[in-house]
């Protein structure tokens, strides 16, 4: 006897058992346990989201035995079992897509006047209900107009917009969702478990990725996968039995991007199709990973499903890749990946789509001159919009970010600042983080001349925006020289002290705090 498929060994048999319909499943249940029960319900949604499945419970627990309506359907009753094993005479399921006519519509109404045979209500699920014809809606607009009581329709639909308005409004409509990367996942790894498979993790979101939100495509996509049962199936299996690019692969692909190296990114497309990845494939995978950036930079990691590890990546390279650039990649990936059409170099299309990503930015920029003691130095700037205010802290409070996180993103941060200032990253190379103090920042050099080429509001401004892109807290910047000896040297306009006194450079080398005192109490001898 054939095997099972695995997404009919694991359809669900209670509501108990769906996932990622919450919202339809809590009102079908409330719905039985009051029993406020419709005589027709809409069923829409993508292929693959549980439609008809939900409809075969409905169906189940409407003429369920069980006397507790919130155990319905119980699977233990004879109706339950009858529906089960598919022998329940009072559940009718039609296809629309083979029964389109007017006259299979007729000869439904004829029989639908007959009662129930052996449960309470008599069911009628027709599925893809759009795939009738004008006439057939017709007649089955008076049947949902004037049904028996004892009968019950469910109409199931993955294009509501060619249902017509008059069936809809004589129906309940649901709306079924896709189903999340980590719903899927789940699910798959259950089953995995369930059925003795040895499976990592990460294969099974790759599966459940590739199955774009239809939990039954991605259970096929694991019956496929899964030969042996005894085999152990990695990421690097599943990746080569879909045809996808490894991870690492489209990672490297997007750094080139943002690093503006065509050369590598031409070596990593060409590995890649060389290697078995199929080059649309790919090109989904390239613009999966960019979109991810996209909601990154926009709105924040949250909004994306990834592991903290992917999410942490995301935020890094939102960082450094402007909005523009990020915009035309993933336009041309995109239509990279629509208007593929193989060809004697498969892989011509993503290349194509990388060398259009690297083109000049067509976002307008402003440039602003500073005027400095030697000569007028071009800042360019995106016009970016204001910072948030800077949460105002007493002198010595305890730093709202440590210094070992400022220093360890330190370079992604001169990365970020290359976006607004091409020479930037150069100068700040000779920086480097001294201290905090409460929402204030110390940055230090030991040249003079870099130091006076920080000397400039527009440019701690521009610092200042930097780390709250990186860091998402605003700072103040300070900028201080350090000694070669790291004794601390503040400008005696900030500091208030003489910045040659042994004793208090010491002390600020270890940490103290130092406030000025008065000039007026420093001539009457007060302390």
């Amino acid at each position: 006897m054939p095997k099972q498929a695995l997404y009919l060994k694991w359809r669900p048999m209670s509501f108990e058992d769906m996932i990622g319909q919450e919202h339809i499943t809590r009102t079908l249940r409330n719905s039985l346990k009051a029993g406020r029960i419709r005589h027709a319900y809409l069923f829409s949604g993508p292929r693959g989201t549980g439609k008809t499945t939900s409809a075969r419970l409905l169906a189940k627990a409407i003429n369920c035995q069980d006397p507790d309506p919130e155990k319905r359907p119980c699977n233990q009753c004879p109706a339950c079992i009858a529906v089960n094993e598919g022998r329940y005479l009072d559940l009718i399921e039609i296809d629309a897509a083979t029964h389109t006519g007017v006259d299979d519509v007729r000869d439904l109404r004829d029989k639908i006047a007959f009662s129930p045979g052996e449960g309470q209500y008599k069911v009628y699920i027709i599925d893809e209900v759009h795939r009738f014809t004008g006439n057939a809606f017709d007649a089955l607009l008076k049947t949902l107009e004037e049904p028996p009581d004892h009968a019950i329709f469910i109409l199931a639909t993955t294009e509501i917009d060619k249902v017509p308005q008059t069936i809809k409004s004589r129906c309940l409509p649901f709306e079924f969702r896709l189903f999340s990367v980590n719903e899927v996942a789940g699910r798959l790894q259950m089953i995995a478990e369930s059925e003795g498979l040895q499976i990592e993790r990460q294969a099974l979101e790759l599966i459940a990725r590739h199955g774009t939100g239809s939990m039954r495509d991605s259970v096929s996509l694991l019956d496929q996968i899964v030969s042996d049962p005894d085999e152990v199936i990695t990421l690097e299996t599943v990746e080569r039995i879909l045809g996808t690019a490894s991870f690492a692969a489209v990672k490297d692909l997007v750094a080139a991007l943002i690093e503006e190296d065509a050369a590598a990114g031409l070596h990593i497309i060409a590995q890649a199709v060389d290697a078995g990845s199929d080059p649309r494939q790919f090109g989904e995978q390239v613009v999966e990973h960019l979109r991810a950036i996209l909601l990154t930079q926009n709105a924040g990691a949250d909004l994306v499903e990834a592991s903290r590890e992917d999410r942490a990546l995301y935020e890094d390279q939102a960082l450094l890749i402007s909005r523009g650039r990020l915009l035309n990649a993933i336009k041309a990936f995109n239509d990279a990946v629509n208007n593929y059409r193989g060809g004697w170099q498969p892989q011509l299309a993503l290349e194509l789509a990388l060398m259009d990503s690297l083109k000049e930015e067509e976002a307008p920029v402003q440039v602003q001159y500073v005027q400095s003691s030697a000569s007028a130095a071009p800042v360019v700037a995106s016009a970016p919009p204001p910072l948030p205010p800077v949460e105002a802290t007493p002198p010595g409070a305890p730093p709202v970010i440590e210094p070992s996180v400022i220093r360890e993103k330190w370079n992604i941060a001169l990365k970020a600042l290359y976006r607004y200032s091409k020479n930037g990253p150069d100068l700040m190379q000779y920086f480097r983080v001294v201290k905090v103090d409460g929402s204030t920042v110390y940055l230090g050099t030991d040249n003079q001349l870099y130091y006076d080429k920080l000397q400039f509001p527009e440019k701690i401004q521009l610092l200042e925006r930097v780390l709250y892109e990186v860091h998402r807290i605003r700072l103040h910047v300070r900028v201080i020289m350090v000694s070669a000896t790291d004794q601390v040297t503040v400008a005696s306009d900030e500091a208030g002290f003489d910045v040659n006194d042994p004793l208090l450079s010491e002390g600020a080398q270890l940490g103290a705090r130092i406030t000025p005192v008065e000039k007026s109490k420093r001539k009457s001898g007060q302390s």
